[in-house]
């Protein structure tokens, strides 16, 4: 039994130290936005954040998730407030099958954590692990630079800064 923080709270899993984190996500805390796409790290479907850092959770085993924090696309919003990364792949129409999208969200989330105005080649290169077929990869970009934007706009927000009352 091991314990697990994810999205801010703590789950006690019973695992094996070397059962992929995506498992446990799916199967245990039935946290199904990570998607199983190819079990190799390979395709990027996977992708959720550990410690603010983009991870394949196909390829990382439990045992280097003790004392970490995981993120997955679930803990950014919620339906009725999604997250300025959410909320612009939706405005941008950025999803064809959907498949990929919930990786590259978590990837160009944890970009824009230590980056909030990243150039086009700088989110190529970060959304460059990511096999995408649909072709929306011009909204995907778009969305990228919108989230930006949303986020430096909630960061200037009155409520941000504490002086709304």
């Amino acid at each position: 039994m091991m314990t697990l923080k994810v999205n801010g709270r703590e789950h006690q899993v019973d695992a094996e130290a070397d059962t992929p984190l995506l498992y446990v996500l799916r199967d245990d805390l039935k946290l199904n936005a990570a998607k199983y796409g190819c079990g190799l790290g390979q395709c990027g479907s996977c992708t959720v954040i550990v410690d603010g850092k983009a991870v394949l959770s196909c390829v990382v085993p439990m045992v280097l998730l003790e004392g970490k924090q995981v993120t997955t696309l679930e803990g950014l919003g919620t339906i009725a407030e999604p997250a300025p990364i959410q909320r612009a792949f939706m405005e941008e129409q950025a999803a064809q099958c959907g498949y990929c999208i919930p990786g590259m969200m978590m990837r160009a989330q944890a970009l824009l954590q230590k980056n909030s105005k990243p150039t086009d080649e700088q989110i190529r290169a970060e959304l460059e692990p990511h096999l995408c077929r649909c072709g929306t990869h011009m909204r995907i970009l778009r969305a990228v630079h919108r989230a930006a934007r949303l986020m430096d706009t909630a960061d200037v927000s009155p409520a941000a800064n504490g002086s709304a009352r």
